[in-house]
Protein backbone atom coordinates (compact mmCIF):
# COMPACT_ATOMS: atom_id res chain seq x y z
CA UNK A 1 0.00 0.00 0.00
CA UNK A 2 1.40 3.68 -0.88
CA UNK A 3 1.73 5.97 1.75
CA UNK A 4 1.94 9.81 0.93
CA UNK A 5 5.38 11.67 1.90
CA UNK A 6 6.09 15.00 2.62
CA UNK A 7 9.50 15.59 1.21
CA UNK A 8 11.17 19.07 2.62
CA UNK A 9 14.64 20.50 3.62
CA UNK A 10 13.90 22.93 6.57
CA UNK A 11 15.90 25.37 8.51
CA UNK A 12 16.15 24.91 11.94
CA UNK A 13 13.68 27.53 12.90
CA UNK A 14 10.89 26.08 10.15
CA UNK A 15 11.77 28.23 7.14
CA UNK A 16 11.83 26.63 3.53
CA UNK A 17 12.61 29.35 1.58
CA UNK A 18 13.79 32.61 2.26
CA UNK A 19 12.33 36.48 2.26
CA UNK A 20 9.94 37.07 -0.69
CA UNK A 21 9.62 33.76 -2.28
CA UNK A 22 7.59 33.99 -5.07
CA UNK A 23 7.14 33.92 -8.92
CA UNK A 24 10.11 36.13 -9.58
CA UNK A 25 12.00 35.24 -6.99
CA UNK A 26 11.80 31.31 -6.42
CA UNK A 27 12.99 30.33 -2.87
CA UNK A 28 13.58 33.76 -1.85
CA UNK A 29 15.72 36.21 -0.98
CA UNK A 30 19.31 35.68 0.65
CA UNK A 31 20.02 32.52 -1.39
CA UNK A 32 18.55 30.28 0.64
CA UNK A 33 17.07 27.63 -1.33
CA UNK A 34 20.40 26.80 -2.24
CA UNK A 35 21.63 26.57 1.01
CA UNK A 36 18.51 24.35 2.15
CA UNK A 37 19.28 21.84 -0.57
CA UNK A 38 22.96 21.87 -0.32
CA UNK A 39 22.73 18.76 1.39
CA UNK A 40 22.06 16.75 -1.92
CA UNK A 41 24.15 18.36 -4.38
CA UNK A 42 28.06 17.76 -5.50
CA UNK A 43 30.50 21.63 -5.47
CA UNK A 44 29.74 21.07 -9.33
CA UNK A 45 25.82 20.84 -8.71
CA UNK A 46 25.10 17.61 -9.77
CA UNK A 47 22.89 15.72 -7.30
CA UNK A 48 24.27 13.19 -5.11
CA UNK A 49 24.34 9.68 -5.94
CA UNK A 50 25.91 8.10 -3.13
CA UNK A 51 25.86 8.30 0.80
CA UNK A 52 22.77 9.40 2.35
CA UNK A 53 22.17 11.78 -0.22
CA UNK A 54 22.16 9.95 -2.81
CA UNK A 55 19.79 6.95 -0.49
CA UNK A 56 17.47 9.74 -0.11
CA UNK A 57 16.99 10.89 -3.66
CA UNK A 58 16.55 7.11 -5.11
CA UNK A 59 13.54 7.04 -2.42
CA UNK A 60 12.24 10.29 -3.74
CA UNK A 61 13.10 9.04 -7.37
CA UNK A 62 10.98 5.87 -6.66
CA UNK A 63 8.19 7.54 -5.95
CA UNK A 64 4.76 6.33 -8.29
CA UNK A 65 3.16 10.30 -7.88
CA UNK A 66 3.00 13.49 -7.07
CA UNK A 67 0.59 15.86 -5.03
CA UNK A 68 2.05 20.02 -5.11
CA UNK A 69 0.68 23.10 -4.40
CA UNK A 70 -0.56 25.23 -7.51
CA UNK A 71 2.06 27.68 -6.16
CA UNK A 72 4.95 25.48 -6.14
CA UNK A 73 3.79 24.19 -9.73
CA UNK A 74 3.64 27.06 -11.11
CA UNK A 75 6.91 28.83 -9.68
CA UNK A 76 9.02 25.64 -11.36
CA UNK A 77 6.23 25.53 -14.68
CA UNK A 78 4.92 22.36 -13.29
CA UNK A 79 8.61 20.95 -13.74
CA UNK A 80 8.12 20.78 -17.88
CA UNK A 81 5.22 18.74 -17.05
CA UNK A 82 7.78 15.39 -16.13
CA UNK A 83 8.88 14.85 -12.48
CA UNK A 84 10.70 11.50 -12.84
CA UNK A 85 8.36 10.23 -14.99
CA UNK A 86 5.66 10.56 -12.53
CA UNK A 87 1.98 11.99 -12.95
CA UNK A 88 1.55 15.25 -10.79
CA UNK A 89 -1.75 15.98 -9.24
CA UNK A 90 -2.47 19.80 -8.24
CA UNK A 91 -4.99 20.43 -5.88
CA UNK A 92 -6.82 23.81 -6.88
CA UNK A 93 -10.37 25.37 -7.34
CA UNK A 94 -9.42 27.70 -9.73
CA UNK A 95 -8.36 26.44 -13.17
CA UNK A 96 -4.85 25.85 -14.36
CA UNK A 97 -3.31 28.43 -16.35
CA UNK A 98 -2.67 28.29 -19.99
CA UNK A 99 1.08 26.73 -19.64
CA UNK A 100 -0.70 23.17 -17.69
CA UNK A 101 -2.34 22.58 -21.24
CA UNK A 102 1.59 21.69 -22.49
CA UNK A 103 1.85 19.29 -19.75
CA UNK A 104 -0.34 16.04 -20.22
CA UNK A 105 0.89 14.28 -16.90
CA UNK A 106 -0.49 17.00 -14.90
CA UNK A 107 -3.73 17.30 -13.47
CA UNK A 108 -5.60 19.67 -12.00
CA UNK A 109 -7.82 18.56 -9.15
CA UNK A 110 -10.92 20.97 -8.32
CA UNK A 111 -12.63 18.78 -5.45
CA UNK A 112 -10.17 19.28 -2.88
CA UNK A 113 -6.66 17.83 -1.22
CA UNK A 114 -8.40 14.29 -0.46
CA UNK A 115 -9.61 13.55 -4.30
CA UNK A 116 -5.57 14.59 -5.27
CA UNK A 117 -4.39 12.35 -3.03
CA UNK A 118 -6.85 9.53 -3.88
CA UNK A 119 -6.02 10.09 -7.39
CA UNK A 120 -2.18 10.15 -6.72
CA UNK A 121 -2.30 7.39 -5.12
CA UNK A 122 -4.35 5.09 -7.10
CA UNK A 123 -1.73 6.18 -10.04
CA UNK A 124 0.96 5.10 -7.36
CA UNK A 125 0.22 1.78 -7.19
CA UNK A 126 2.18 0.43 -4.71
CA UNK A 127 4.86 2.88 -4.82
CA UNK A 128 4.72 6.24 -2.07
CA UNK A 129 2.80 9.60 -3.61
CA UNK A 130 5.65 12.08 -3.04
CA UNK A 131 4.42 15.89 -1.41
CA UNK A 132 5.26 19.14 -2.29
CA UNK A 133 4.43 22.60 -0.81
CA UNK A 134 3.79 24.11 2.68
CA UNK A 135 0.31 24.69 1.76
CA UNK A 136 -0.47 21.49 0.56
CA UNK A 137 1.01 20.04 3.60
CA UNK A 138 -0.63 21.96 5.47
CA UNK A 139 -3.95 21.12 4.08
CA UNK A 140 -3.34 17.40 3.70
CA UNK A 141 -2.18 16.97 7.65
CA UNK A 142 -5.61 18.57 7.94
CA UNK A 143 -7.43 16.57 6.02
CA UNK A 144 -6.08 13.11 7.61
CA UNK A 145 -4.34 12.28 4.11
CA UNK A 146 -0.84 12.99 4.74
CA UNK A 147 1.06 9.61 5.73
CA UNK A 148 4.81 10.75 6.58
CA UNK A 149 7.22 13.47 6.39
CA UNK A 150 10.83 13.50 5.23
CA UNK A 151 12.25 16.38 6.85
CA UNK A 152 15.88 17.54 6.10
CA UNK A 153 17.00 19.52 8.70
CA UNK A 154 19.73 22.17 7.58
CA UNK A 155 21.71 23.63 10.52
CA UNK A 156 20.95 26.88 9.65
CA UNK A 157 19.02 29.75 10.93
CA UNK A 158 17.38 31.74 8.22
CA UNK A 159 15.27 34.32 10.66
CA UNK A 160 12.59 34.57 8.27
CA UNK A 161 10.76 33.42 4.97
CA UNK A 162 8.18 30.74 4.59
CA UNK A 163 7.60 28.37 7.44
CA UNK A 164 6.78 24.69 6.13
CA UNK A 165 4.25 24.84 9.41
CA UNK A 166 2.69 28.07 9.60
CA UNK A 167 -0.81 27.11 10.22
CA UNK A 168 -1.96 23.77 11.60
CA UNK A 169 -5.44 22.91 12.31
CA UNK A 170 -4.92 21.25 16.36
CA UNK A 171 -1.62 19.86 17.10
CA UNK A 172 -0.74 16.65 15.19
CA UNK A 173 1.71 14.11 16.64
CA UNK A 174 4.52 12.15 14.77
CA UNK A 175 6.14 8.81 14.92
CA UNK A 176 10.02 8.82 14.24
CA UNK A 177 10.62 6.40 11.58
CA UNK A 178 14.23 6.31 10.52
CA UNK A 179 17.15 9.35 11.17
CA UNK A 180 19.96 9.42 9.09
CA UNK A 181 22.75 12.21 9.77
CA UNK A 182 25.05 13.77 8.15
CA UNK A 183 27.31 16.84 8.35
CA UNK A 184 24.95 18.70 6.00
CA UNK A 185 21.80 17.80 7.48
CA UNK A 186 19.57 15.44 9.34
CA UNK A 187 17.44 13.41 7.37
CA UNK A 188 13.91 12.12 9.77
CA UNK A 189 11.33 10.53 8.93
CA UNK A 190 8.44 10.76 10.84
CA UNK A 191 5.36 9.00 10.46
CA UNK A 192 1.91 10.55 10.97
CA UNK A 193 0.10 9.57 14.20
CA UNK A 194 -3.67 8.25 13.50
Amino acid sequence: MSSSVLYMSMSLDGYIAGPNDGPDNPGGDGAAVERLHAWGYTPAGELRRSGPAGELAAAMEATGAVVAGRRTVEQVDHWGGEHHGMPIFVPSHRPPGPSAASYPSVTYVPDGIASAMAQAKAAAGDRDVLVHGAYTAQRALEAGVLDELQIHQIPVLLGAGRRLFDVLPARVELDIVRVVDSPEATHIRYRVRL
